[in-house]
């Protein structure tokens, strides 16, 4: 026969948890530095608040071209596609030419346009680094 015994005292959570730690950004081999510029935003005059406020409008303006770029290129698409029938008779590797055209082209195209729109945001953020820390 087993013998059962039972603690009468409940067990209590630790009176002190351990404090949690907060990782920022890991140091992985091969990965991109990130360079950070801090600015105390609660003492901005107005050379930081023109600094911020052209590094908003420089994302702005690259963001209003690619999106631009984008929608014409990928609107002009169906509209090429409507207004020359030729070109429904075209089946390169057996395949007809719209459905390429309009279904796996624009992903490829899609992709390049968030790689410009990254390379250029960074290079926006990298002149606004430079400008501040002079």
């Amino acid at each position: 026969m087993a013998v059962v015994t039972t603690n009468s005292t409940p067990e209590r959570p630790h009176p002190r948890a351990p404090r949690r730690k907060r990782v920022v950004l890991a140091n992985r081999s091969g990965a991109r530095e990130v360079q950070r510029t801090v600015i105390d935003l609660e003492d901005q005059n107005s050379m930081s608040e023109a600094l911020v406020h052209s590094l908003v409008r420089a994302q702005l303006r690259a963001a209003l071209v690619l999106a631009a770029v984008a929608g014409l290129v990928l609107g002009a698409l169906p509209v090429l596609l409507r207004f020359v029938p030729a070109l429904s008779e075209v089946r390169p590797f057996g395949v007809p030419l719209p459905w390429l055209v309009l279904g796996v082209f624009p992903f490829p195209f899609i992709l390049m346009i968030g790689y410009l729109g990254t390379r250029w945001a960074e290079r926006n953020e990298r002149e606004f680094t430079e400008l501040v820390q002079r």
